[in-house]
């Protein structure tokens, strides 16, 4: 009876075979359970419309989907995509840097199962298991794993930053401005929000030195408004009162009453 290969090309061998090779292939299946577990493998990526195939070679170290890493490189011009054979079942550390904004995918060499893809601008880490649970449709699952990478797109769920450092905007979930920030040199002065408890509204404060000036500033035209109202600054205001609504004092009253026009004109100093 021959020897017999598994699936990520591990020798199996039968009772009585490999007289005089035992230790030779024995020592090979050795170094192939330390790759599979802990190898690192620099994978270019094909820059053409051909998947980059990584391949299962039974017996030897030499396949190219056979490392527990793989660091995908090389200058692509479009999106690419590489494959592992049909029946691999394997976790994968993959590592995408590869130059140029463009999508590169990870999956099985046929099928229609889930798959994996590194988007245009992520150049960053994924932890992945090869299922192989289905013959003609294995799925690659895409496992969480816990680091935010420096040039990738993650969510943040819960998390705290303390004094996190930004740069010049935050911006919404479109990613679109939602406010821009000016540094000043040697500042010393700053704005504190608070929030506030049931009846207590929220506080928005100027803090730094003993007395600090509060700027709101509207653009060209523009003016500070409370909900649709201009919000009114302090100062002398001319304001138009209707006669009906004025009563003269019969001692140093209004300058002039006119009837016909219904309205009082008076002096306020």
């Amino acid at each position: 009876m021959a020897s017999t290969f598994t699936d990520l090309g591990i020798e199996l061998m039968a009772t009585g075979e490999n007289a005089g090779t035992w230790g030779t292939k024995t020592n090979n299946n050795l170094s192939l359970f330390e790759q599979l577990t802990g190898g690192f493998n620099s994978q270019a990526v094909t820059d053409s419309g051909t998947p980059t195939a990584l391949t299962i070679v039974d017996g030897n170290v030499t396949g190219t989907a056979q490392h527990q890493m793989i660091e995908l490189t090389g200058t692509i011009s479009g999106a690419r995509v590489v494959t592992i054979p049909l029946d691999v079942e394997k976790m994968y550390y993959l590592r995408n840097s590869t130059s140029g904004a463009y999508t590169v995918q990870f999956k099985y060499a046929s099928g229609s199962g889930d798959t994996f893809t590194f988007s245009a601008t992520d150049k960053g880490d994924a932890v992945l298991f090869a299922t192989a649970n289905d013959g003609t449709n294995p799925d690659i699952y895409t496992l969480p794993n816990g680091d935010v990478t420096l040039t990738g797109t993650q969510t943040l769920t819960n998390k705290t930053l303390t004094a996190p450092k930004i740069g010049t905007s935050i911006l919404d979930t479109n990613g679109n401005e939602l406010a821009l920030l000016t540094a000043t040199s040697s500042a010393v002065n700053e704005i504190t929000l608070a929030n506030a408890a049931t009846g207590n509204g929220p506080i928005i404060s100027s803090t730094g030195e003993t007395n600090v000036d509060l700027n709101l500033n509207p653009k060209g035209t523009g003016v500070l408004k409370s909900a649709t109202a201009a919000v009114k600054i302090a100062g002398k205001e001319t304001v138009w009162v209707p006669a009906v609504a004025m009563y003269p004092n019969t001692t140093n009253g209004c300058g002039d009453l006119n009837n016909s026009m219904g309205i009082i004109w008076c002096s306020y100093f």
